[in-house]
């Protein structure tokens, strides 16, 4: 059977997004997201679901920094709702919950539910490990904060669903494996390309590197800086752009880039996830 790794504990939103893309596959959880992408690399299993990005809370810096590390290559992307779901004992109640437990970042999405029923928050290692201690505890005045898959592996009631104070919080992943996929063009694909590249810090190295996407129209709609290497001599920068290398104003923009820029690193092209549909594509 097919295996993809994950960061966190069975029930987290990682696994989620794993169920829902690979759902007939064998799920491996790990302590870290540099084990995760191991596993991948020294063939235990054969993808990677790693969380990029939050609507909410934003971008998963370690992710950044761990990336380059490694020679996986990105071959889909996947956006998943965070579907918030108050949990409980099974013959618990809302009006018997005194306290409810999460990660720090899930208390924080539903602060205000939780401050209008007059509920204690306790912080928690992750969100599925905070439904899995609820379980093994037994108390019947403690809630989590966990997902749906959470509630179904460890027997939990869920008291209420889509518990977020604010509707549409949705974390984007990008899946890693060792052999590149979509290396050719489908007119009838819509395609995202993610990259890597370094400048030197000069006046105008940045501008100058990404001159070329303005001029051939190609739309770039992620760029993230990030230092590395331990000196502050270079940035580092990750973009996601609309279209394939084999188009030719992307072919263009990424000989251009080539020529401005440093240590240009392809990461993938993959078909762009029906999240975007409603996007302008290129």
């Amino acid at each position: 059977m097919s295996r993809v790794a994950y960061q966190g504990t069975a029930g987290a939103y990682s696994h989620l997004a794993c169920t829902k893309v690979f759902p007939d596959w064998e799920y491996l959880a790990c302590d870290d997201f540099i084990g995760a992408l191991d596993l991948v690399s020294n063939g235990f299993a054969e993808r990677a679901m790693i969380p990029l990005e939050n609507s909410t809370a934003g971008r998963v810096e370690e992710i950044y920094r761990l990336i380059p590390r490694t020679q996986l290559f990105v071959i889909a992307e996947h956006f998943e709702p965070v579907n918030h779901c108050l949990l409980a004992l099974p013959g618990s109640s809302l009006e018997q919950l005194k306290r409810v437990r999460s990660h720090p970042q899930a208390l924080a999405q539903c602060h205000q539910r939780m401050i209008n029923l007059g509920l204690k928050q306790e912080a928690a290692v992750d969100t599925a490990m905070s439904a899995k201690g609820l379980a093994e505890q037994g108390d019947l005045s403690v809630g989590a904060i966990a997902s749906s898959l959470a509630a179904e592996l460890y027997g939990l009631h869920i008291l209420h669903e889509n518990f977020q104070d604010v509707m549409g919080n949705t974390t984007r992943f990008l899946v890693f494996s060792r052999e590149a996929e979509h290396q050719h063009y489908d007119a009838e694909k819509r395609y995202m390309t993610s990259l890597l590249f370094s400048v030197r810090n000069i006046p105008a190295a940045l501008y100058k590197a990404l001159g070329g996407f303005a001029t051939n129209g190609v739309n770039m709609v992620k760029l993230e800086s990030y230092m590395d290497g331990g000196t502050m001599e270079a940035s580092h920068f990750h973009l996601d752009i609309y279209g394939h290398p084999d188009q030719l104003p992307v072919a263009n923009a990424l000989e251009e880039l080539r020529y401005f820029a440093r240590d240009v690193r392809v990461l993938g092209s993959y078909p762009m996830h029906t999240y975007r549909k409603s996007a302008a594509f290129v």
